[in-house]
């Protein structure tokens, strides 16, 4: 790999005595190091990250949503020509297969696009326009007008779990870029080799297009110093991120002290209850598929998905083929390689903290394979003992999960002491659907996304996907890091009052040379 330092990027730069090293990506399956090796930026280096992308907004943000476009547009045909590389490098930095690294570089090139169309068709800004009424009684009213407007440079943490469909240039980079909004990128350790070859294909875009210097920039060091220090700075007006709860908190907090706080877009930690109706267990065959459905949910990408089921609601009779099956699927799989280690550690230590809770019982456990694996267990505890013990209600990352037995009143009580989450399922017919409408309201009022007769795995990139959810699931229940309504977490209102046409941005001139639609009246 090359090693480049640009005025629009730090991206994968090797430096010698006296520069903190963040070391290198290792390979979780075989503990190896990969070359080369990264350092952390500097104090010096991370100062200008944060000019040059000060002095891109004003820039980068007056530019009409077509050039923008073009710039997304073109980041995903760079990282197109990467694939190769991308599907070489992903598995040995995170040990997940190269067909789902293939596959996730597709999502992250679909995202650019999805934004791309997105603004340069403009009707997001929601152009709002009322003409004044001087004559009005008993006060006149005034010209008025309104739109979106981006906030100022945005810092995004690359996840772990995801190298590319949340990383340098994910959903959270494509939706800031989207908006007007600069980009500083903290790159994720486990997968620096990944970050360096999509930053230098943003950096390839941004140089094709003519973007502003400081419209894009990664920096590795991770959160704690480099992170936090890009948070507190002044220039940095949001912040994206994906990870665990206590970094998600840690940022909340260090953007809430600043002289000036500045929201935090947190996608945190969930369970995704799923609640399954005796319906859903009417006979054999229907036990046995869903059984195996739900299986496949769980122990996807070895459970370090965000939207992998870890908590599973069942009636109190009726259940014994369900559970017959299960048990043989799990005892007959293998243990996962898992991203890191410490995502591996972290998965040991939760598993025994939950089987060795009152009450707790395990119904089956894989065969443990050592090493950086996480094995799929699942546990049953009673829905009385669930809802009195808080540890429960946590998240264990990784192909576990916990039944839950219970009546339906014993159920809704359960599911009251939930926290937020990003989705909630439920399995049954339409008529028990209907007649368990309580239950359906819980869940609704207590995630982002609500499914029926499916599981929460696979998250559609679209215009009216939800992924988010009351907290801890995210930071503001009121935002979506996926889908096309992510824009909206890096803009702000503005209005203009009996603004003279020149000052007006195009979208709210009364010619409306754009051409794009606009609301007239309240």
């Amino acid at each position: 790999m090359t090693s480049e330092l640009t005025g629009y990027s730090f991206i994968g730069f090797s430096r010698g005595v006296g520069v903190e090293s963040c070391g290198q990506s290792v390979n979780p399956a075989t503990s190896e190091k990969i070359e080369p090796i990264y350092h952390s930026a500097t104090p010096d280096e991370i100062a200008t990250s944060m000019s040059l992308a000060d002095s891109a907004f004003p820039v980068f943000s007056a530019m009409p949503g077509k050039s923008r476009a073009a710039f997304l547009r073109a980041i995903a045909d760079r990282i197109t020509d990467r694939l190769d590389q991308i599907a070489a490098r992903g598995p040995l930095e995170t040990g997940l297969p190269e067909a789902r690294i293939r596959g996730e570089s597709a999502r992250t090139i679909g995202q650019l696009r999805l934004f791309a169309a997105l603004i340069e068709e403009g009707s997001w800004v929601d152009a709002r326009i009322e003409h004044a009424e001087p004559a009005r009684q008993p006060l006149a009213k005034p010209d008025l007008r309104s739109m979106l407007q981006p906030l100022g440079p945005v810092a995004v943490f690359c996840a772990s779990n995801f190298p590319l469909a949340y990383s340098v240039a994910g959903g959270d980079t494509a939706s800031a870029l989207a908006a007007g909004c600069p980009v500083v990128v903290i790159g994720h350790h486990s997968h620096m080799g990944v970050a360096e070859i999509v930053a230098q294909a943003v950096v390839q875009a941004a140089r094709e297009t003519g973007m502003p210097e400081g419209v894009f920039s990664m920096l590795y060091g991770g959160g704690r110093k480099v992170g936090t220090t890009v948070v507190k700075h002044p220039v940095t007006a949001a912040v994206g991120f994906t990870g665990s709860r206590a970094g998600g908190v840690a940022l909340m907090e260090a953007a809430a002290a600043r002289p000036c706080p500045i929201p935090v877009y947190a996608e945190m930690s969930a369970v995704n209850p799923i609640v399954i109706l005796p319906g859903a267990l009417g006979d054999e065959a229907k036990s046995v598929a869903l059984a195996e459905a739900f299986f496949g949910s769980l122990t996807l990408g070895c459970g370090q998905f965000c939207t992998n089921p870890g908590l599973v609601f069942l009636p109190e009779t009726g259940t014994e083929v369900f559970l017959t099956k299960l048990k043989s699927l799990v005892e007959a799989a293998g243990a996962g390689v898992m991203l890191n280690a410490g995502i591996a550690r972290a998965y040991a230590e939760a598993t025994a903290s939950f089987a060795s809770q009152p009450g707790v019982e395990t119904l089956a456990h894989a065969k443990d394979a050592g090493g950086n694996t996480g094995a799929p267990l699942v546990l049953t505890v009673s829905a009385g003992q669930f809802a009195a013990n808080p540890v429960l209600h946590g998240e264990m990352f990784g192909p576990a999960c916990i039944l839950v037995h219970g009546n339906p009143d014993e159920t809704l009580s359960a599911l009251a002491a939930l926290e937020g989450q990003l989705t909630a399922t439920v399995h049954g017919s339409e008529e028990e659907i209907s007649a368990n409408s309580a239950v359906v309201s819980r869940l609704r009022r207590i995630s982002g996304r609500l499914i029926f007769n499916g599981f929460p795995t696979g998250v559609e990139v679209c215009s009216s996907m939800v992924h988010g959810g009351p907290f801890p699931a995210t930071s503001d229940g009121r935002s979506t890091s996926v889908g096309s309504m992510a824009i909206f977490r890096f803009c702000r209102p503005v209005s203009w009052q009996n603004a003279p046409q020149s000052a007006l941005p195009p979208e709210l001139q009364d010619a409306n040379p754009l051409g794009i639609r606009q609301q007239v009246g309240a």
